[in-house]
């Protein structure tokens, strides 16, 4: 797998890249906006000018982004739902100019009307969005810890979104170890592992999965919490995370850390070089 993390955009999205191949990444995961404001700060195209020049000069591949915390598709409140829906467009719009092949997007709340309620919400402010605009970037529906009334955390909701959606290449999935745990997946040994992937393959299918991100979690197997730990140092396991990074069929596919930081750098390389162990 192409290995990597979330990196900061603190003093521009041009300067990610850089501390990307300080922490010898191989891929890496961006917000193209402040994760906790709805306004967006301007994407100017200088600075678009220097994130592809720095990209075009290292081996980082590919970028993937992550979509505002904010955004809830999967609401039964309309106003909160149009605003969700018009914000996703427009990171998906800032996902086209920077190149950045896949937003991944926590699907959301149905704040009590019910998971079908949910589901069909999240579906048709997808359908909106790609009927309105021929935006490149596809949508990664992470999969989720289950927590309060957050949906996705079966893949009988991914497939659910999936099969709602009109065009169906615009659908991809993302799976976080961390949320699998709580979601009560078990994956800890390699037969566990093999059962879980066929019937995400048979529910969703394999071809769908764009994204891994790599988390441990501090909370026990079915929690529905969702808790990151380093790597290691949860109720993951080794044998589980070694599951995926072996996987020769998510050779391609970009492995994402969201683990802890102290912010000196010192986790991140810790937790990548642990990953990195496991996958040999």
């Amino acid at each position: 797998m192409r290995l990597g993390m979330h990196i900061s955009i603190a003093g521009g999205v041009d300067l990610a890249i850089e501390r990307g191949v300080a922490l010898k990444c191989d891929a890496i995961q961006i917000f193209n906006k402040n994760n906790n404001q709805w306004k967006a700060f301007e994407l100017k195209d200088e600075v678009i000018a220097r994130y592809k020049q720095n990209l075009s000069q290292c081996d980082i591949h590919p970028v993937v982004s992550h979509a505002s915390y904010l955004i809830n598709l999967a609401t039964s409140d309309q106003a909160l739902w149009e605003k969700s829906r018009d914000s996703f467009a427009e990171e998906l719009e800032r996902c086209d100019r920077l190149g950045a092949p896949y937003l991944v997007v926590h699907p959301g709340s149905h704040m009590g009307a019910g998971e079908d309620v949910g589901i069909a919400r999240v579906a048709e402010a997808l359908n909106q969005i790609y009927a309105r605009h021929k935006f490149k970037c596809i949508t990664c529906i992470e999969h989720t810890a289950g927590q309060g009334n957050h949906i996705g955390y079966k893949f009988e909701h991914l497939a659910a979104i999936r099969k709602q959606m009109g065009d169906k290449k615009k659908f991809g999935v993302c799976l976080d170890t961390c949320h699998l745990v709580a979601a009560g997946y078990d994956f800890s040994t390699p037969a566990k592992y093999a059962a879980m992937m066929k019937a995400f393959d048979k529910l969703v299918g394999l071809k769908t999965l764009k994204v891994v991100h790599f988390n441990d979690s501090k909370t026990p197997l079915g929690s529905r919490v969702d808790r990151h730990e380093h790597i290691g140092q949860g109720t993951v396991g080794k044998n589980g995370f070694r599951a995926f990074l072996t996987d020769p069929r998510l050779a391609d596919i970009p492995g994402l850390l969201e683990t802890p930081t102290d912010g000196t750098g010192r986790d991140e390389k810790r937790n990548l070089a642990a990953l990195r162990k496991l996958a040999r």
